[in-house]
C-alpha cells in the first residue's frame, strides 16, 4: 500500500481500526489483578500459581513474537490481526468458564492473540504512518493504557456490586474483542500483502548481532517486567497495607490512568528528537522516587507514588514502541525488530509475576520484592540510554 496523507479517509479508517485493536490488548490482562483474592478464594491457588495467570501470556508473547513475521508474510497483516481478535474473544470466554484447566487454557490463548497485536502495531505504524510515527505511537499506546485503566477499575465492581462474580467480570471483555474483530474486517482486503524486502529473510540473524537491537529488546523487557508485576500485584500490595479491595482496584486503575498521560506525552516528545537520552533520564528519576515511596509505607501518599509509577510505565512503554520504529529502516525490519524485541522482552517479563508471588509466599513481605524493582529500574536506565542514541539497527 502506498503511503497517503494521515487525514485521508482511508488512513483515518485504518487508524481507527488500529486504536480499536490497541484498546483490546490490555483489558484481558489488567482485569485479573484486582480479582486475585476472589479467584484465590474460589480455586485455592497459591500466590505463585496465581502469578502464572499473568506469566502465561508473557510466555506466549515471547514465543509467538518470533513467529509473527512468518505468519504475516503468509496471511498478510489484515488477516493476522482479524484472527488475533477472534482468538482473543475465544480465549476470554474459555478462561471465564470456571474450572482451573480452562482458566489456564484461556489465559494461554489470550497471550497468543495479544502477541500478534503487540508485534503488528509498530509494523503498521512504520508501513503506513512513518512520517507521523511519534503521534501514532502516542495514540495507540495511550489507548492501550485506557483499556488497562478501565479493566482495572471496573473488575471488582462488576464482580461484586453487579453480582457477575470473577468469571463474569473477566468474560465482559470478550464483547470488546469480538467487536474489534468485526470492525477490523474492512482492513482484511484493504491491507494487501506486500513482498518482503531483499534483506528481510536475514533480518533476525542480523538483528541478534546488533548491540542496539539488544538494548532496545532489554529496555522493552525490563519495562514490561515492571509493568506486569505492578499489574498483577499492586492491588495485593495495597490491601496488605490495610486498604480495601475497591480502593486497591482503583489505585491500580489510577496507575493505568496516569500511564495514559505518559503514553500520550512521551512518544510525541521523543519523536521530535533524534536523541532520546534526556527523556530516558527524566523517566528513570521519576520511577526511583515512586518506588521509594512504595517501599517505605510510613510515607503514606499511596496515590502519589502509584501515579508516578504509572506515568513512568506508560511513558517507557510508549518509548519502547517508538524505538521499534525509529531504529528500523522499513516495515519489514520494523516487524523483525518488533518480533525480536518483544520475544526477548516478554520472556524477561514472564519471570516477574510468578517470581514476585513466590517471594511473598516465602518471605511474607513486599519490601524485598519492591527493592528488586528498584534494581530493575537502574538496569533499565542503562539499556534505555543505549537504545535512545540516534542510529539504525
Amino acid at each position: 500500500m502506498k503511503k497517503t496523507h494521515l487525514w485521508k479517509p482511508g488512513n483515518m479508517l485504518l487508524l481507527a481500526g488500529i486504536l480499536l485493536i490497541a484498546l483490546n490488548l490490555r483489558p484481558a490482562l489488567a482485569s485479573v489483578g484486582p480479582l486475585v483474592s476472589d479467584i484465590q478464594a474460589s480455586t485455592g491457588l497459591s500466590n505463585g500459581l496465581l502469578g502464572l495467570l499473568t506469566t502465561l501470556p508473557l510466555i506466549a508473547f515471547g514465543i509467538i513474537s518470533t513467529l509473527t513475521p512468518l505468519v504475516t508474510r503468509r496471511l498478510g497483516m489484515g488477516w493476522t490481526l482479524f484472527l488475533a481478535m477472534a482468538l482473543l474473544a475465544l480465549g476470554i470466554v474459555i478462561r471465564s468458564l470456571g474450572p482451573i484447566f480452562t482458566l489456564y487454557l484461556g489465559t494461554l490463548l489470550i497471550g497468543v492473540a495479544i502477541a500478534f497485536g503487540n508485534v503488528m502495531l509498530p509494523s503498521l505504524t512504520k508501513r503506513n504512518f512513518s512520517e507521523n510515527s511519534g503521534l501514532i505511537t502516542s495514540l495507540y499506546s495511550s489507548v492501550m493504557a485506557i483499556g488497562a485503566a478501565l479493566a482495572a477499575g471496573l473488575s471488582v465492581p462488576l464482580a461484586r456490586q453487579h453480582n457477575l462474580g470473577w468469571q463474569g467480570s473477566l468474560a465482559v471483555w470478550a464483547v470488546c474483542a469480538f467487536l474489534a474483530a468485526l470492525l477490523w474486517l474492512p482492513q482484511v482486503t484493504r491491507l494487501k500483502r506486500t513482498p518482503p524486502s531483499n534483506n528481510s529473510s536475514m533480518g533476525l540473524k542480523s538483528l541478534v548481532k546488533s548491540k542496539l537491537a539488544w538494548q532496545v529488546a532489554l529496555f522493552m523487557g525490563l519495562q514490561s517486567l515492571t509493568f506486569y508485576v505492578i499489574l498483577a500485584w499492586l492491588p495485593s500490595i495495597i490491601q496488605d497495607r490495610g486498604h480495601g479491595a475497591n480502593y486497591a482496584g482503583w489505585m491500580l486503575s489510577l496507575s493505568q490512568a496516569t500511564g495514559i498521560l505518559g503514553s500520550l506525552l512521551i512518544p510525541v516528545l521523543a519523536g521530535r528528537r533524534k536523541d532520546q537520552r534526556s527523556i530516558v533520564l527524566f523517566l528513570a528519576g521519576i520511577e526511583v522516587i515512586g518506588l521509594v515511596g512504595l517501599i517505605v509505607p510510613s510515607l503514606g501518599l499511596v496515590w502519589l507514588w502509584v501515579s508516578l509509577i504509572g506515568f513512568v510505565l506508560g511513558g517507557t512503554f510508549g518509548l519502547s514502541l517508538l524505538f521499534l520504529v525509529l531504529r528500523s529502516r522499513d516495515s519489514d525490519e520494523a516487524t523483525s525488530l518488533s518480533g525480536m524485541a518483544q520475544s526477548i522482552g516478554y520472556i524477561i517479563a514472564a519471570t516477574g509475576p510468578s517470581l514476585f508471588g513466590a517471594i511473598i509466599d516465602v518471605i511474607g513481605s513486599w519490601t524485598p520484592a519492591l527493592t528488586v524493582l528498584f534494581v530493575i529500574a537502574i538496569l533499565k536506565f542503562f539499556m534505555g540510554m543505549g537504545a535512545a542514541k540516534p542510529g539504525k539497527v
